[in-house]
């Protein structure tokens, strides 16, 4: 059975850092790609970033750009999101998963008929 942890969530002051790791287990870590996905308050799903099998390539939503980076270790089995000049608009409870997306947009219409699921997600909050 496939399974997620997100841990590394944390109340943090405007322009602060945190770094996020996802634990895998129940499958083959190093033959999926993986993506990290947030949801603020009252709000849906949006998908943050995302990292191929072997994380050549990495893909960003044009808001974290430059502040976050995704990465992973699959000796570890595990996903990292590294965030940096954190904003009072990522707050949210940040949620990793298999999948490859480019865009919110692909994001968003591949989960528009399926259900998607993850760990329990951890939560970040920006304030000061």
């Amino acid at each position: 059975e496939k399974q997620l942890a997100e841990s590394g969530g944390a109340l943090v002051q405007p322009g602060g850092s945190l770094r996020l790791s996802c634990t895998a287990s129940g499958f083959t870590f190093r033959n999926y790609h993986m993506i990290w996905v947030r949801q603020a308050p009252g709000k849906g799903l949006e998908w943050v970033s995302t990292i191929d099998d072997d994380g050549d390539e990495t893909y960003y939503r044009t808001s974290v750009e430059g502040r976050f980076t995704i990465s992973r270790d699959n000796a570890k089995n595990t996903l990292y999101l590294q965030m940096n000049s954190l904003k009072i608009e990522d707050t949210a409870v940040y949620y990793c998963a298999t999948g490859f997306f480019s865009t919110n947009s692909d994001f968003l219409d591949y989960y528009r008929s399926r259900q998607f699921t993850s760990g329990q997600g951890t939560q970040v909050t920006v304030s000061s």
